[in-house]
C-alpha cells in the first residue's frame, strides 16, 4: 500500500501565482457587465448615506502616481463604508477649464486661435478636454476604482456651469463680489492674473541693488542733498517708483559717510555699513519715521518726485528700513500710496513688456530690463551696490515661470467680509492630519481678497453686464436668466450672442438710458469652478448631501480646492461644505526625490498595472503613511509583491485544506470547537476590531501590517503549521480536523472581507473558491463584526500564556538544531520544567502539546539536570529514541506494534485500517 495515498493532502484549483495583469482587466469587465456599483447601492439603500466628494483632477494628460494614490485612497474608504453599514455613492469629477488646455491646443495641436472665433476655439477646447477625460477615466478604472463612471460631474457641462453662476450670483447679492484696480499676481507667460492658489515658489537668481534717492524738500528735518537708501531685488520696478515708505515708529538716522549723508533705519546700521563697505561713518541725526512724512525726494532718472510716506508694513528684517514704493507693482505699496492720494503707475503690459509710460525702456521685457535699469542708475550716480542673490520667488504653477505684481482692473471676492465665519467653521471640521486645521486657518486668517477674474478664453464667463456709463450690472434677475441660459445652451452662448440677447426680455437699467449694454469678457478663476462643486454636485445630485462627510486630496489643496470650496460655501450658506478633510502627501522616488522626466525616476501607474497588477499598487498605497510624503520605486514594489505573495499563499493553504469541507454539514459549533481553534477565532476577532477601527479612522498602513502579521505569525508560523499533523493525517470527519477547518473557514472569510477594499480583484478571486458563501460577490457583503466572545476570555488568557512558553521552546529547538542534536523538529523529544504555577497549570491542562510544538513527544517534569534555562520554562531537547512513522513522520515508540502496518505508529495504523474498511 502507498501510505501517501491515504493522506488528506491539500487540494485547490486556486492558483499560486496571481497573474494579476492578465486577470484584472477581465474581472473589471465582469464587474461592469454585472453592474456591481449599482448593485452595491441597491443592496445598501435605506442605510445612512456617506458622501466622499471627489476633488476633480485636471483633464489633461495621462495619470501619474499621485492620481493613483489619491483615487485608491478614496476607493478604500468608499468600498469599506459600503461594507460597513452605509449607502456610499461615489461620483468622480473632472476639472476641464483653464490655460493648460488652451496651451495644449495652440502648442501641441498647432491650432491658430487667431484664425478662429472665441466660440470656435472654445468648442475645440471642449472636445480636447472630453477626450482627455475619457483617457483618464479608462486608466482610473484599470486601478479597480468603483464609482459612477458613466455619470461623472464635469465642470464644463451645462448643469454644472448653471450652478456655478448661481454661486457667483449669491455672492454678488451679498456684496462679496466687486471690481477694483489693485496689484495682483500676474503671469506674463500665461498673460493672465493669478490667484494665490496658483502660485508656487522656486529659487530664482535676482539682482540685489541699493539705490540712493536724493532729498529735494526735507521739510525742515533733512537737508536738501541728503539721500534715503532703498534696497530691492526687482530693479525693473524702479521706473514705477512713486515714493519711499518709512515705519512711523522706527528710529531713523542720518549717517555721514565721506562727503555724503544717508538716511537708514538705526537698527540696520551695522548690516548696511557692512554691505556698502563703509569704513568710517558717523551718526549726525536721529528721528522717528513719523517726522519724515511728506519729505520729497528726486526719482533717480525721471523728472518727478518720490514722496516719503508712512506704512506699518515696513520692517527691519532686511534692507534699509526705507522701502522702495511702486504702487503698480506691490500690494502694500498700493494701499500706502492710496492713503496719500497717489494712483498706481503700472508701465508693464500683459506680456511683461514695458509700455510708453517707462521712457527709455519701451518694448523691453521686464526681466531683460533689469540690466539696462541698473546701468541707468549707475550712470546717474544713484546705484550704491549691485550683487546677485538666489532667493525664493513666486512662479506660475502651470508654466513654472516667474510672476510679477501688476496693478490691473480685476474682479474680486472679498474674503475679509466673511473671513471670521470661515475661521469659526474651520474649528468645526475634523482634520486628518490634525495640523491641516492650523494650515488652512492661517491661510484664511491672512487672506483679504480673492482675484477671481482671468484674461483667458476657456472657462466660465463672469456673468456681468455693463451699462452705458460702464457701471457693472449684477442683479437677481440677470443672474437667474444667465444661469437658465447656460443650463439650456451652455456657456458658449456668452461669446456667441450679443449682450442684449443674453439679458432678460425687456430688461432696463438707469445706467443705460438708450438700452445699450455690453458684457464682461473675462472668465472665472478655475478654482471658482471646482470650488462650486458643493452646489453643483452635493446639492445637484439626489443621493448626495451638503456638507459632504469627507473631502480627500493632496496637501497642496489647502491653498486650492479645500480653500475655494470652503470660501464659496461659507459665502453662500454660512456653513462648511465638508465635515472632514483628509490630506495626503506627494509621491517621491525611493531616494525621497520628486519625480521628473529629467531624473528618469517617474513611475507610471498604468505601467505598474501592466507589469505587476493594480492590486500590487493598491497594496502599496495601503502600506504607506499616506498623510506624509510617500516613496515608491521598483525595489519598494518588489517588497510589496513579496508581502502580497505571503498573503496569497496563506489564503491558498486554507482554501486547499477546505476542499472536503462543507460549512452547512461539517461546521463545528463554536462552543464545541477545540480550545486552540477557539483561541485563534478570539485572535481573529481582535484583528477584526483593530482593522475596522483603523478603517474608521482612515488609517490604512496599520491595516496592511496587522493583516500581514496575522498571516505570517498567527497563521503561517502556528495555526497552519501545527495543524498539518491533524489535517493531513486524521480521517476526514475527525472532530479535531473539522474543528480546525471550521476555524480556517471563519478566518478565511473574515480576512478576505477585510482585504476587499484594498485588493478587490484578489478578494473576488478568492471568494469564488470559498464554499457556500453568503453572496456571489464579496464586495456585496458586510464586514465581519468584532463581536466580543466573553466566554472565551479565559481560553484566550490561557493560550496567550502558552504562546509565551512556545517562544521559549522554539529557542530551545533552534539551539538543539545548531548543536546537531536534532535536524527537523519532529525528531525531538522535549522535557519541560515549568518555572511558575501558572505555566504548570496551563501546560498540564493541555492535550496534544507535542503537536502544538511540532515535536514527537513532550513530557512535563519537576527538574532536569540537562535542561536549559529560559523565561517561563526550562527545556531539555533530545533526539527521540523511537522510529519515524512512514506516514506521519512522527517518531514514536509505537512504530512496529501493529503487525499489519509495521512501519506505522498506532495512530496511523488505526486511521489506515478505518479507511480500508470503508
Amino acid at each position: 500500500m502507498e501510505y501517501k495515498d491515504t493522506l488528506l493532502m491539500p487540494k485547490t484549483a486556486f492558483p499560486m501565482r496571481g497573474n494579476l495583469p492578465n486577470k484584472e482587466p477581465n474581472r473589471q469587465t465582469e464587474w461592469d457587465e454585472n453592474k456591481l456599483y449599482e448593485k452595491s447601492l441597491e443592496r445598501t439603500k435605506g442605510r445612512p448615506t456617506f458622501i466622499l466628494h471627489d476633488g476633480p483632477p485636471y483633464a489633461n494628460g495621462d495619470l501619474h502616481i499621485g492620481h493613483a494614490l489619491n483615487k485608491i485612497l478614496k476607493d478604500f474608504i468608499i468600498r469599506y463604508k459600503s461594507m460597513s453599514g452605509y449607502y456610499a455613492p461615489y461620483v468622480p469629477g473632472w476639472d476641464t477649464h483653464g490655460l493648460p488646455i488652451e496651451t495644449a491646443l495652440t502648442k501641441k495641436k498647432k491650432i491658430n486661435r487667431k484664425a478662429l472665433s472665441i466660440a470656435e476655439f472654445r468648442k475645440l477646447c471642449e472636445e480636447y478636454a472630453l477626450k482627455q477625460l475619457d483617457n483618464q477615466r479608462n486608466q482610473f478604472k484599470t486601478l479597480g476604482i468603483r464609482g459612477d463612471w458613466n455619470n461623472p460631474y464635469i465642470t464644463l457641462t451645462k448643469d454644472y456651469e448653471a450652478a456655478q453662476i448661481k454661486v457667483f450670483g449669491e455672492m454678488a447679492k451679498k456684496g462679496y463680489i466687486y471690481k477694483g484696480l489693485k496689484p495682483v499676481y500676474w503671469s506674463p507667460s500665461s498673460e493672465s492674473a493669478l490667484a494665490e492658489a496658483e502660485i508656487e515658489y522656486h529659487d530664482k537668481r535676482s539682482p540685489s541693488i541699493y539705490v540712493a534717492f536724493e532729498v529735494t524738500d526735507g521739510k525742515g528735518l533733512l537737508n536738501a542733498g541728503d539721500k534715503l537708501i532703498i534696497w530691492t531685488t526687482t530693479p525693473w520696478t524702479i521706473p514705477a517708483n512713486l515714493g519711499i515708505s518709512l515705519h512711523p515708529e522706527l528710529e531713523y538716522i542720518v549717517v555721514a559717510v565721506d562727503k555724503e549723508r544717508y538716511v537708514i533705519a538705526h537698527a540696520l546700521l551695522e548690516t548696511v555699513a557692512e554691505e556698502l563697505e563703509w569704513e568710517a561713518y558717523q551718526i549726525e541725526k536721529t528721528f522717528r519715521g513719523e517726522q519724515a512724512e511728506h519729505i520729497l525726494t528726486k526719482h533717480p532718472f525721471y523728472d518727478r518726485s518720490s514722496l516719503v510716506m508712512l506704512g506699518d508694513h515696513v520692517t527691519t528684517d532686511a534692507g534699509t528700513g526705507c522701502v522702495h514704493t511702486a504702487p503698480g507693482h506691490g500690494e502694500d505699496d498700493f494701499y500706502v500710496a492710496k492713503k496719500y492720494g497717489i494712483d498706481a503707475l503700472c508701465p508693464v503690459d500683459e506680456k511683461g513688456v514695458f509700455t510708453d509710460e517707462a521712457p527709455g525702456f519701451t518694448g523691453i521685457f521686464y526681466d531683460e530690463a533689469n540690466k539696462l535699469i541698473t546701468e541707468k542708475l549707475e550712470e546717474t550716480g544713484s546705484l550704491l551696490k549691485l550683487q546677485f542673490i538666489t532667493h525664493s520667488y513666486p512662479h506660475d504653477w502651470r508654466t513654472k515661470k516667474p510672476t510679477i505684481f501688476r496693478a490691473t482692473s480685476q474682479w474680486f471676492a472679498s474674503i475679509k467680509d466673511f473671513r471670521q465665519t470661515i475661521l469659526e467653521e474651520i474649528k468645526n471640521i475634523q482634520w486628518y492630519p490634525q495640523w491641516g486645521e492650523t494650515r488652512l486657518y492661517n491661510m484664511v486668517r491672512d487672506r483679504e481678497d480673492w482675484c477671481i477674474s482671468r484674461q483667458r478664453t476657456w472657462g466660465v464667463p463672469i456673468p456681468v453686464f455693463y451699462g452705458e456709463d460702464r457701471t457693472p450690472i449684477i442683479t437677481d434677475e440677470t443672474i437667474s436668466h444667465v444661469s437658465e441660459l447656460f443650463k439650456e445652451y451652455g456657456s458658449n452662448i456668452w461669446f456667441e450672442w450679443e449682450a442684449k440677447d443674453l439679458l432678460p426680455k425687456g430688461f432696463t437699467s438707469e445706467h443705460s438710458p438708450n438700452g445699450i449694454f455690453t458684457k464682461e469678457m473675462d472668465i472665472m478663476d478655475v478654482w471658482f469652478d471646482s470650488g462650486s462643486s458643493h452646489e453643483a454636485v452635493l446639492i445637484g445630485r439626489d443621493d448626495h448631501h451638503r456638507p459632504a462627510d469627507v473631502y480627500l486630496e493632496g496637501s497642496d489643496q489647502y491653498r486650492g480646492w479645500f480653500n475655494s470650496s470652503l470660501s464659496t460655501s461659507v459665502a453662500v450658506t454660512g456653513k462648511t461644505p465638508y465635515k472632514s478633510v483628509i490630506s495626503h502627501g506627494f509621491a517621491l522616488d525611493g531616494d525621497g526625490r520628486k519625480m521628473s522626466k529629467s531624473l528618469g525616476n517617474v513611475i507610471q501607474p498604468t505601467k505598474v498595472q501592466k507589469q505587476l497588477g493594480a492590486d500590487i499598487l493598491r497594496l502599496w498605497v495601503s502600506s504607506v503613511d499616506y498623510q506624509a510624503d510617500v516613496r515608491i520605486s521598483d525595489d519598494i514594489l518588489k517588497q510589496i509583491s513579496e508581502a502580497y505573495r505571503k498573503i496569497r499563499n496563506t489564503i491558498r493553504f486554507m482554501l486547499a485544506n477546505l476542499s472536503d469541507f462543507q460549512p452547512s454539514t461539517d461546521r463545528v459549533p463554536y462552543a464545541d470547537l477545540e480550545e486552540v481553534d477557539q483561541y485563534m477565532l478570539h485572535r481573529l476577532k481582535k484583528l477584526v476590531a483593530g482593522v475596522r477601527k483603523n478603517y474608521d479612522n482612515y488609517e490604512f498602513s496599520p491595516i496592511f501590517h496587522q493583516i500581514h502579521n496575522f498571516c505570517a505569525v498567527d497563521l503561517s508560523s502556528f495555526y497552519l503549521d501545527f495543524a498539518k499533523d491533524i489535517l493531513y493525517i486524521e480521517q476526514a470527519d475527525n472532530k479535531r480536523r473539522r474543528s480546525i477547518q471550521t476555524g480556517y473557514y471563519e478566518v478565511l472569510t473574515a480576512i478576505v472581507k477585510l482585504l476587499t477594499p484594498i485588493i478587490p480583484h484578489t478578494a473576488e478571486e478568492v471568494w469564488e473558491y470559498i464554499p457556500e458563501t453568503e453572496a456571489d460577490w464579496v464586495q456585496l457583503t458586510d464586514m465581519p463584526e468584532p463581536n466580543e466572545m466573553n466566554e472565551w476570555n479565559e481560553v484566550a488568557e490561557k493560550w496567550d500564556h502558552f504562546m509565551l512558553v512556545r517562544d521559549d521552546v522554539l529557542k530551545a529547538l533552534e539551539a538543539a538544531r545548531n548543536e546537531k542534536v536534532i535536524g527537523k523538529s519532529l525528531e525531538a523529544k522535549l522535557t519541560i520544567i515549568p518555572k511558575d504555577v501558572q505555566t504548570k497549570e496551563v501546560l498540564q491542562a493541555m492535550d496534544h502539546l507535542h503537536q502544538y510544538f511540532i515535536v514527537s513527544e513532550v513530557n512535563l517534569a519537576e527538574t532536569s539536570e540537562h535542561a536549559k534555562v529560559y523565561t517561563h520554562v526550562d527545556v531539555y531537547v533530545e533526539k527521540h529514541p523511537g522510529d519515524k512513522c512512514e506516514r506521519c513522520w512522527v517518531a514514536s515508540s509505537t512504530v512496529g506494534e501493529d503487525a499489519e502496518h509495521p512501519t506505522l505508529c498506532t495512530r496511523c495504523a488505526d486511521v489506515v485500517k478505518n479507511l480500508t474498511s470503508l
